[in-house]
């Protein structure tokens, strides 16, 4: 049934627009901001000083930045974790692909915040108490502490 009408079917508004305001919900919604403080190379080994916080937004130019590197030849990674003040999975996520294909991963100083991270991610990596040992998976290493 087809019918042709001018008059709005809704002729006054139902509600009036609230006013705005601010919701805390108490997270910080700013992206994190993760710096590369000193970078240097030492033969086919880019050695990286990371600050900052390092979340999924922060990570990306992280990830372009080691793929750069990767690109142009570099195999070995060591990263200077000190002055990480926060990380999240985005940070692991960075870091996963790096080790195929050959390439080495090393994390030095490790920050209490990087600690953490591994701490949870190693936790989370293990199998349930009772699997018997022949199904348990290889645990994963990242890098040696220094």
């Amino acid at each position: 049934m087809n019918t042709s009408s001018t008059v709005p079917i809704l002729s006054a508004p139902l509600a009036t627009e609230a006013p705005l305001t601010v919701h805390d919900s108490g997270a910080d919604t700013a992206p994190g901001v993760i710096l590369i403080h000193s970078c240097t190379t030492l033969g086919t080994t880019l050695v990286v000083h990371l600050a900052g916080e390092i979340d999924h937004f922060s990570a990306a130019p992280l990830r372009a930045f080691l793929a750069s590197a990767a690109d142009n030849g570099q195999t070995g990674l060591v990263l200077d974790c000190s002055r990480v003040t926060f990380c999240d999975s985005g940070f692991l996520a960075a870091l996963d692909w790096w080790p195929r294909q050959g390439r080495r991963l090393r994390l030095t100083r490790r920050s209490r915040a990087v600690e953490r991270l591994l701490r949870a991610a190693a936790a989370a990596a293990r199998p349930p108490l009772g699997t018997p040992a022949h199904r348990r998976p290889a645990p994963q290493r990242l890098g040696s502490a220094g």
